[in-house]
Order: structure tokens, then sequence, then C-alpha cells
């Protein structure tokens, strides 16, 4: 059972694997320009924001970033290029595998490669802050940044699936998915929107990803209300992105 989305994702992490240096330095560049420019630049000039200071606060939300960012462009791009440049689906689809094979295998390995490179980010700026969080802390933040990721991963595959012109998929990410990550409070906290915005952003799965991660990687909180919306939005687009891939291939 699931042998098949085993193999495809063996073999993205082959390929990943092949280029994984300059992959991880690209990717640590965007988010530790952000965290100098804003955690290193603006500290002197704004105050402690929920009790910790502003460079420990914008940290999780970074970290959290670079990896659903990740899991989104890997399976967009991806997909999208399996499907039109290299034609790999269609010889996936001769040979023993199912259409949920195609789909988790790849979550799954946009999953793996947004951790990965998570994981990067949060090590160089573990090393150039005094940024430290507890262990116990770390297992709680797992659940969001896994799920997050997930979701993400989900996203990427039904663009990768519907776009057929590859600038497309530049677009629907300046507009839709980088204005929702910015909105969801990374560089600021929630409580500066105004009361009667709030309930609509705490709602968004992207707010729900990043805010459940700060609290619980600088608290050990499990926010029960975001841990719930972040459950429900992944077997949402879990399930779109299993139904859309399925009517693409038959059309």
């Amino acid at each position: 059972m699931f042998r098949g989305a085993f193999t495809i994702w063996g073999r993205d992490m082959r390929v990943f694997r092949r280029s994984l240096f300059s992959e991880l330095l690209a990717v640590i560049a965007y988010p530790l320009t952000l965290y100098m420019a804003f955690g290193v630049g603006l500290k002197g000039y704004i105050s402690d924001v929920e009790g910790v200071s502003y460079s420990l606060f914008i940290a999780p939300g970074l970290i959290s970033m670079t990896a659903v960012i990740a899991a989104f462009e890997e399976n967009a791009w991806s997909m999208w290029f399996h499907r039109k440049v290299q034609r790999t689906i269609e010889e996936y689809r001769v040979n023993p595998i199912t259409v949920y094979d195609i789909v988790i295998g790849k979550i799954v390995s946009g999953f793996f490669q947004g951790a990965i490179k998570g994981l990067a980010v949060a090590v160089v700026i573990l090393l150039l802050t005094p940024f430290r969080f507890s262990l116990g802390h770390f297992f709680v933040y797992l659940y969001f940044i896994g799920f997050g990721s997930m979701v993400f991963s989900c996203a990427g595959t039904i663009c990768g699936t519907v776009i057929d012109k590859p600038e497309n998929i530049g677009r629907i990410q300046g507009v839709v998915i980088v204005p929702l990550i910015f909105l969801s409070g990374i560089f600021f906290p929630l409580s500066s929107y105004p009361a009667t915005v709030l309930p609509f952003v705490k709602i968004l799965p992207t707010t729900a990803i990043f805010e459940g991660a700060r609290l619980s990687l600088l608290r050990g909180i499990m926010d029960v209300r975001y841990s719930l919306i972040l459950l429900v939005t992944a077997a949402v687009a879990f399930v779109l992105a299993v139904w859309i891939f399925n009517r693409k291939i038959e059309e």
C-alpha cells in the first residue's frame, strides 16, 4: 500500500539531493535578509512585542514561512513541469500507480523539502542570534509546521495541476500566497488589527499556521482553535488536490 507514493517521493528527493547546497543557499537568503532588516535593523526602534524582543517575535514566523513557501513552490513547479514538459505524470499512469499515490507522493515530497529548508533557516538564525526555545515547545511547533506544509503542498499541487502557463504560478504566489502570509502577523501582533477585522483574520489558515507556530515555539501553547482550523484546512486541501488532479488527467 502506498508503494507508488513512496517511489515518487524517493525520485523527487533524489533530484533534490543533487542540488541541495544551491537550493539551501538560495532559500536561506530571503528570510535571513528579512530577519536582518526587521529583527536586527529595527530592534532599536521597536519595543518588546507581547513580552518578547522583536527579533524573537518574528523568528518563528520566518522559519515557518520558509517551510510552507518551499512546500508550495516545490509542488507547484514540480507538478507543472512533470505534467507539461517531462510528461512524467503520463509515465506514472501507465504503471500500477494510482491517483492517490501521485498526489500523496508529491505532497510528502513538498513537505520534506519544506521542512529541510525551514530547518536550514532555523539553524542560521540560532547561530546568529540569542533565539532559543524549549525542546518540548518544539514538538508542539511541529504540529503547525507539519500541517501547514501539507496545506501549502496541496495548494501547490492544485496550482501545478490546473495552470498551463508557468508565469501564472508566480502570479498566484505574488497575488494570493504572499499577501496571505504577510497579513497573518509575521511582523506584527494580531492585536494591531481593528476589532472589526480581527475575527476574519483569525480564521485564515495562514494565521493558524503562523500564530499557532509562534505560540507553540515561544510559549509551548497548543491553541485549540488554530489547531482545528489547520487540521480541517489540511483535510479539505487534500481532498481538493486529489479530486482536481483526478479530473484533470481524465480530460
